[in-house]
C-alpha cells in the first residue's frame, strides 16, 4: 500500500526562533489532532540552519525533517555548499532533488540533478524528485513529454531497487504563484502517466508501490479534492506549510 504523504517546503521564510515556533506548533497540533492522521508520514523542509532545531521541538518518530536540496559532491572546496553527507549527519532523512525554483534560479539540469540524486541515496536518505512543466509547455500541449523527459534523464537511470527508495513531486511550475490554477483533473491526468511510464520501466507492482505527490498551491481548500485523486497519494506544501493550521487542515485532509 502506497504512503500518504504530506511534506512541508519551507523555502527561504523563517528565522531561527519562528522556525523553532513553527515546528513546535505542528507538532503539537498534529500530536493532538482528533482527526485519523497516525497513516500520514509528514515531513518538514526548513531551511538549512534550521534542521537540527527543528529535530529538537519534534517527535521524530512521527514528523521527518528533511533537506531543500544537496551538493553533487561529498566534501571538498566548494564554499557555500552543503553535502548530503552533512545533512544524514544531522539525522535527516529526506532531500529535495530537483525543485522547480533551484531549476529556474539556479540552472540545475538534469545532469546536476541526477548526481544529486545519487549523493542522497549515498547516505541512505530519502530523495524527493521534484518535475513539472511550465507555462508554456502546458499551453503549447508539450507537458507530458516534458515529464517523460525529467524521469528518463534523472530516476530512470536507476536500478529498480534505487528506484524504488525515491518520492515523486509533481509541480506543474504554471499553477504556482502565476494565478493559474490546475483542477484535480489536470493534476490527476499526469499523476496517472508518471505511474504508467513507471509500470513501463520496471513493472506494475513499482508503479503501484510509488509515492506521488502533488506540488501545485495545495491549500486547505482544495486538498481533500486534490487526495481524493486515485494517484494523488500526498502534497508538497509551500506558502500553507508555514501556518501551522493550514498545515494541519491539508494533513487532515484525508
Amino acid at each position: 500500500m502506497r504512503k500518504k504523504i504530506v511534506a512541508g517546503n519551507w523555502k527561504m521564510n523563517t528565522e531561527l526562533e519562528s522556525a523553532i515556533r513553527l515546528a513546535a506548533e505542528i507538532d503539537e497540533k498534529t500530536a493532538h489532532s482528533s482527526a485519523h492522521i497516525d497513516d500520514v508520514e509528514i515531513i518538514l523542509f526548513p531551511p538549512f540552519p534550521f534542521i537540527h532545531e527543528t529535530m529538537e521541538v519534534i517527535n521524530t518518530e512521527r514528523i521527518k525533517v528533511g533537506a531543500q536540496t544537496c551538493a553533487t559532491e561529498e566534501s571538498g572546496a566548494y564554499t557555500g555548499e552543503v553535502s548530503a553527507k552533512m545533512i544524514a549527519s544531522l539525522q535527516a532523512t529526506h532531500i529535495l532533488v530537483g525543485h522547480s525554483e533551484r531549476r529556474q534560479y539556479y540552472h540545475e539540469d538534469s545532469t546536476i540533478l541526477l548526481k544529486k540524486a545519487q549523493a542522497t541515496l549515498n547516505h541512505h536518505l530519502t530523495p524527493v524528485f521534484c518535475l513539472g512543466e511550465n507555462l508554456e509547455q502546458r499551453k503549447s500541449n508539450k507537458h507530458l513529454q516534458v515529464i517523460e523527459q525529467q524521469l528518463e534523464e534523472v530516476i530512470f537511470k536507476f536500478s529498480k531497487q534505487d528506484f524504488q527508495k525515491f518520492i515523486i513531486a509533481y509541480e506543474p511550475v504554471w499553477a504556482i504563484g502565476t494565478g493559474e490554477t490546475a483542477s484535480p483533473e489536470q493534476a490527476q491526468e499526469v499523476h496517472a502517466f508518471i505511474r504508467k511510464l513507471i509500470g513501463q520501466k520496471y513493472d506494475n507492482k513499482t508503479a503501484d508501490n510509488m509515492s506521488i505527490l502533488y506540488g501545485g498551491s495545495v491549500k486547505p481548500g482544495n486538498a481533500n479534492e486534490l487526495f481524493s485523486q486515485p494517484d494523488i497519494d500526498g502534497g508538497l506544501i509551500g506558502g500553507a506549510s508555514l501556518k501551522s493550521d493550514d498545515f494541519l487542515a491539508i494533513i487532515e485532509s484525508y
